[in-house]
């Protein structure tokens, strides 16, 4: 049984990651874990793809009907630094998640089999990985570089603070995921994302509006510098601006008001205490989910199971003329 509380203390970090570094950006990670920590931080969140990074104006040598070697050069480098779930990486983010009694909230590229994915990863202040959300459908060209999420990971914590949960980056312009993270009651609405555009900005404050729910966004801010000279397809930065993204994190309260942010043009640790007894009152004349829908008109139904390509049916072996693995009883 959770425990309910009135308020919170809650942090965005906004950073850049040491570029395709796992072990790198791991270590940083943990020293501006350490910072929100001495400022009683109890839920602290990363933007989207922080380890080992968002690979923002890379190419990956892929054009339609191919792709160079040196693409493939620049993927196998992303490959090997991106993170599994669970491993040593997941091990340290959760120590320091429980050392600092605060709920961690990682966005990472995850590693399973051949496959990369887009996610985000829930530690607890207990330092245990609660859960996940894999990325449902990458954006345009992240299409080459990371595969897609399922139903099984659309995430909603109880935590004392209220329900966590949310969406990565322009899958908050899907209107039905948005509304499979409301319909599991989430007051604390995460949008780790890549996209820096004042556009942004209105799609986030109408998310707490839509929602009455708190918004956290949290986005990196990067320069060109940080990118490693030796990268095989380095020449697709040559004509893109110095500054390679400007941040634009923030908090907002579920009228759609600011609480910190956005900030823009530099890494900084926004702050701010969240009174929690705001949802009440923003939900006097509208509640998405409760007294202001019509499920009689319109309702959703959402697969929540997991996709998988290969299922196997427990008898069955190969050259078996009966597949349900039973006797034949005649007739």
């Amino acid at each position: 049984m959770v425990t309910p509380v009135n308020s919170v203390k809650v942090a965005v970090v906004q950073a850049a990651p040491v570029f395709m570094d796992k072990e790198g950006t791991l270590r940083k990670a943990l020293d501006l874990v350490e910072t929100c920590g001495k400022q009683d931080a109890r839920i602290i969140v990363f933007p989207e793809a922080f380890i080992p990074a968002y690979p923002r104006g890379l190419s990956f040598g892929a054009v339609v009907g191919s792709r160079s070697p040196e693409g493939r050069k620049d993927f196998r480098r992303y490959f090997e630094n991106s993170v599994d779930v669970p491993s040593e990486t997941t091990v340290a983010l959760g120590q320091a998640a429980k050392k600092h009694g605060a709920y961690l909230v990682m966005g990472v590229v995850e590693r399973e089999g051949g496959t990369l994915y887009c996610t985000i990863l829930y530690f607890g202040p207990d330092g245990s990985l609660l859960g996940k959300h894999r990325k449902l459908k990458p954006t345009a060209s992240e299409r080459i570089i990371w595969g897609e999420g399922d139903g099984s990971t659309l995430t909603v914590l109880d935590t004392p603070y209220g329900k966590m949960g949310g969406l990565i980056c322009w899958e908050n312009y899907m209107p039905l995921a948005r509304a499979a993270i409301y319909g599991k009651g989430a007051t604390l609405y995460l949008a780790p994302t890549a996209d820096s555009r004042e556009e942004w900005q209105s799609t986030i404050r109408h998310i707490a509006l839509e929602g009455r729910c708190f918004v956290i966004s949290v986005n990196q801010y990067v320069n060109k510098s940080i990118y490693p000279a030796d990268l095989a397809c380095y020449g697709d930065l040559k004509d893109l601006p110095e500054e390679m993204c400007s941040g634009g994190s923030a908090i907002l309260g579920p009228l759609g008001q600011y609480l910190a942010g956005p900030v823009r043009g530099r890494e900084e640790i926004l702050v701010a205490d969240l009174d929690l007894g705001l949802i009440g009152e923003s939900r006097f004349d509208f509640d998405v989910i409760g007294h202001y829908a019509r499920p009689d008109v319109l309702s959703l139904s959402v697969n929540e199971g997991p996709m998988t390509s290969v299922s196997y049916c427990q008898g069955y072996s190969p050259g078996k003329e009966n597949p349900t693995g039973q006797e034949d009883q005649g007739q």
